[in-house]
């Protein structure tokens, strides 16, 4: 761990240990639920307070027993000591990573479907190579704030909202209609949204809109997903669904390729084509925070895993 003893603004010199004890107080809004969250005595934390205004002589908060209020000086130097300590949490990843091997807890998010089909089979390849990596991957279908919940990296579907991130595209695939054979061969497709809609029972929860959009023959269309269909946050249940006898539904091609190759899924409705983003995974993460060594690693192995996906699902 790299260590600061003192830090110098101006010609002021104060005791850059003292910063997280005053950022806590903050964001904890009180110097005993601050002493609580580092484990530290009340008057430790006190104190500390006390050294970094006796350094810098300035008031940095006015205080009471019940609530904590900035002053102007306070806020100032509250964004600064933020930006100083991403600075040297930013040296210790670094340096660390320079001389040891992957190591530690790492927390990621994972869409249900990409986790179950893809990673989860893959997971002793990736202990195997880092066993000292304590991995916790949270499988969900909601979004995730990854700075709020503190997770090193996610994969999200569709676009990036969040402007602060960086993001890597993992997965570029095509939505196609799917069905059983069995229910291909009692029913006729006619190349009509009409037609698409009498057979579909089953959706993603995420292709649901009144006007979902589609081409045929580059002619711009759309189709109705909310009226008459159950809607399932996951693609797998979908596809079980199908399967199992439930009409058409549009689905991601590399989550149907393996059943296609084997015959238990047909792809119908070649000539209606969904929204070419529909089906795209990102790989995403702080930019704002240095990628330690670990989470540098469970990227590398996501983007083996998007690499042995068939090219035509990679664009």
């Amino acid at each position: 761990m790299i260590r600061f003893q003192f830090l110098t603004l101006g010609d002021v010199m104060w005791n850059l240990d003292d910063l997280p004890i005053f950022l806590a107080v903050v964001e904890h809004n009180g110097v005993t639920a601050a002493a609580v969250a580092l484990g530290l005595s009340k008057s430790t934390v006190s104190k500390a307070l006390q050294r970094l205004e006796d350094a810098m002589s300035l008031r940095l908060m006015e205080r009471n027993s019940r609530n904590i209020r900035l002053t102007t000086e306070g806020e100032v130097f509250y964004r600064q000591g933020l930006a100083i300590m991403e600075q040297v949490q930013a040296a210790n990843h670094l340096m660390g990573g320079l001389s040891s091997s992957p190591v530690g807890p790492l927390t990621v998010a994972l869409p249900i479907a990409f986790a179950r089909e893809y990673v989860a089979p893959r997971l002793p390849q990736f202990h195997q190579r880092y066993p000292k990596v304590d991995l916790e991957i949270i499988m969900t279908s909601q979004s995730v704030d990854i700075i709020r919940d503190q997770i090193d990296l996610a994969v999200v579907v569709g676009g990036l909202v969040n402007s602060e991130l960086i993001a890597r595209t993992l997965i570029q695939s095509q939505l196609i209609w799917v069905s059983s054979p069995s229910y291909v061969a009692t029913h006729e497709f006619k190349p009509t949204t009409e037609s698409l809609k009498s057979h579909i029972q089953v959706i993603e929860s995420r292709y649901s809109a009144r006007q979902f959009p589609l081409r045929i023959e580059e002619k711009k269309q759309s189709i109705d997903l909310i009226t008459g269909v159950v809607r399932i946050n996951d693609p797998i249940a979908v596809r079980e669904a199908v399967l199992n006898g439930a009409g058409v539904a549009p689905l991601p091609h590399h989550y149907c390729q393996r059943l296609l190759n084997s015959g238990e899924l047909v792809q119908v409705y070649d000539q209606i084509e969904c929204a070419a983003n529909a089906a795209t995974l990102s790989v995403v993460y702080p930019s704002r925070r240095f990628m330690s060594n670990k989470a540098r690693a469970f990227l590398d192995f996501l983007i083996e895993i998007a690499e042995s996906i068939p090219s035509r699902c990679l664009y």
